[in-house]
């Protein structure tokens, strides 16, 4: 694991967002290590502490993204284009993970229900996985996470399959 201090400029503030099932966590935990960056998973900002699908306070969790944004170093994932939106004033490098619903949903699929989530709270997110291109004026959309895209000017990648995902990992963390 490298100090913060040996971290290159460009890789001490990663966003990585996507739609569900990804592969975000995956490759923010494949990253974050070894670049010695302290890991936030927007899930957790999110939701209630033990309370998956009840939210916290928006005010609140905009603020706690304001001030994890204000770190010198960190790995940011999550599906969140608004909290995203938040923290990419301060990003280093955006990583957008473009992948199609099915694939998304066949890893959700795979995957299984998760951290205490209902049966009926897993087909909402399989549902909602799949419906990523068709939400409108939604920042957890295709569309949301396209505008965000588009606007950021600094070291960004958008990967469309696993292979990409795998290579851009193998290569970022050779730099």
């Amino acid at each position: 694991m490298k100090a913060q201090s040996d971290i290159p400029a460009a890789s001490r503030r990663i966003v990585i967002m996507g739609n569900g099932g990804s592969g975000k966590t995956w490759l923010a935990r494949r990253l974050a290590e070894p670049l010695g960056l302290p890991l936030v998973h927007l899930d957790d900002v999110h939701w209630e502490p033990g309370r998956y699908g009840i939210a916290r306070d928006k005010a609140v969790v905009h603020e706690d993204v304001r001030t994890i944004a204000a770190g010198e170093a960190w790995l940011i994932e999550g599906v969140y284009g608004l909290y995203v939106g938040i923290a990419l004033p301060r990003t280093t490098t955006l990583i957008w993970l473009d992948l199609s619903e099915e694939e998304c949903v066949a890893h959700i699929m795979r995957r299984g229900i998760q951290g205490g989530e209902s049966q009926e709270s897993f087909d909402g997110l399989v549902k909602w996985v799949s419906e990523y291109r068709a939400r409108k004026n939604n920042w957890n959309s295709f569309d949301g996470h396209l505008k965000l895209y588009e606007s950021f000017s600094g070291q960004k990648a958008r990967l469309t399959n696993r292979g990409e995902i795998n290579a851009y990992a193998e290569s970022f963390l050779q730099a």
